[in-house]
């Protein structure tokens, strides 16, 4: 961590009863400007909310640039009062009854839908409207298994089939194909062959104004490489110039980024409370709960969480690292931070800093075992 924002860390402890988040402003930023930057003219980034629905959080990414998506009436009515208006937003979800589709068409949104029976009803209630479909491409690349399973191919549920889509080949009704690869990836390479299988598939709508190739955009682990966003840059342009080229018309894309925006921008800070050493190893309680903190909870194999100590009163701590497991202050068995990571000898009243958790954490709080909202913090 850095110096300057360790101390602003422990000038915020001092101050605060319970567990809380951190999020260095200047590093959403820079991430936000990154996918900005971007060569291709006619583009259109959408933060995507689920990720991290903070108020503070979602005006940080509309001051820098980016727009927003969303998947539920909930975040709709969110980006509303927060400025975002027409297509600003997209909204991509499934299984939308008819109440739902009126309330994204009176918002103006840009909607991508997932099924030929919800296309049957989007164009019952409004015949002469153009609307986008998410594409199940599974038929023409090998799909990966990635966080959360199966976006692409028979093992999904989301999006249309190769077939259907074939089916819908020269309406004037499709506006736009919307493609989510999979999330938390790190390969390039299977963005640009999922990519390049929708282009090809773009061409067979006459009235085809975007692509939303979604996001999936992933962190990387200590030892990984972070993805190659300039690369990825150069080749989304080089693909997009060249389908609206060849359809005598300026195709916009649409990216939909989500974790990779603020993941490594957040913190969630706690203190010690308790601590148990047991056969060289430590087990060490902390001021807070997994429904607090609960990406790990949601992803107790791999989700990645890298876990910074520092001492109480500025001490540096023991350097002799062992064993630890971290876990909540409830008797619920699956309450626990990390397993097994190597940390020095804690004390009560240390502090430990897990980093990546700007997205799918503060977000994803729950009521369950009765833990209040952590405080979020901005600097």
């Amino acid at each position: 961590m850095d110096p300057g924002l360790i101390d602003k860390v422990r000038a915020l402890a001092a101050d605060q009863a319970g567990p809380f988040y951190v999020y260095d402003t200047a590093r959403i930023a820079e991430r936000c400007h990154a996918f900005t930057s971007i060569p291709y003219a006619d583009k259109s980034i959408h933060f995507a909310s689920m990720a991290n629905s903070t108020p503070a959080f979602l005006q940080v990414v509309r001051e820098h640039g980016l727009k927003i998506f969303v998947n539920s009436p909930g975040h709709l009515a969110l980006s509303q009062e927060l400025g975002f208006t027409g297509h600003d937003v997209i909204y991509t979800a499934s299984a939308m009854d008819a109440g739902q589709m009126r309330q994204v068409k009176q918002a103006g949104a840009l909607l991508n839908l997932d099924s030929t029976g919800q296309l049957e009803t989007w164009w019952r209630l409004f015949p002469d409207e153009p609307v986008g479909i998410r594409c199940n491409i599974g038929d023409l690349v090998e799909p990966r298994s990635t966080r959360g399973g199966y976006f692409l191919g028979k093992e999904s549920r989301l999006g249309l089939t190769l077939s259907e889509i074939e089916g819908l080949f020269g309406s004037p009704r499709i506006a736009g194909l919307h493609l989510y690869v999979g999330t938390d990836l790190l390969d390039l390479g299977y963005f640009q062959e999922c990519y390049t299988q929708l282009a090809r598939l773009a061409r067979n709508f006459p009235a085809l104004w975007f692509i939303d190739f979604g996001g999936g955009f992933g962190l990387p682990r200590s030892a990984d490489p972070a993805f190659p966003l300039e690369r990825y840059g150069r080749y989304v342009t080089e693909l997009m110039t060249r389908l609206s080229d060849e359809l005598g018309r300026q195709v916009r894309l649409i990216l939909e980024p989500g974790r990779i925006i603020g993941g490594e921008a957040g913190y969630f800070v706690c203190r010690v409370t308790d601590v148990k050493q047991r056969n060289g190893s430590q087990l060490i309680g902390v001021n807070g709960s997994s429904v607090q903190f609960p990406r790990p909870l949601f992803y107790p194999d791999d989700a990645y969480h890298p876990v910074t100590l520092l001492g109480h009163n500025g001490q540096a701590p023991d350097t002799a690292e062992r064993l630890s497991s971290i876990y909540g202050c409830s008797t619920y068995s699956r309450d626990f931070f990390s397993r097994d990571v190597p940390l020095p000898r804690v004390q009560i009243d240390d502090l430990l800093v897990f980093g990546h958790a700007g997205s799918y954490c503060a977000t994803a709080f729950t009521h369950f075992l009765g833990f209040p909202r952590p405080a979020e913090f901005f600097i």
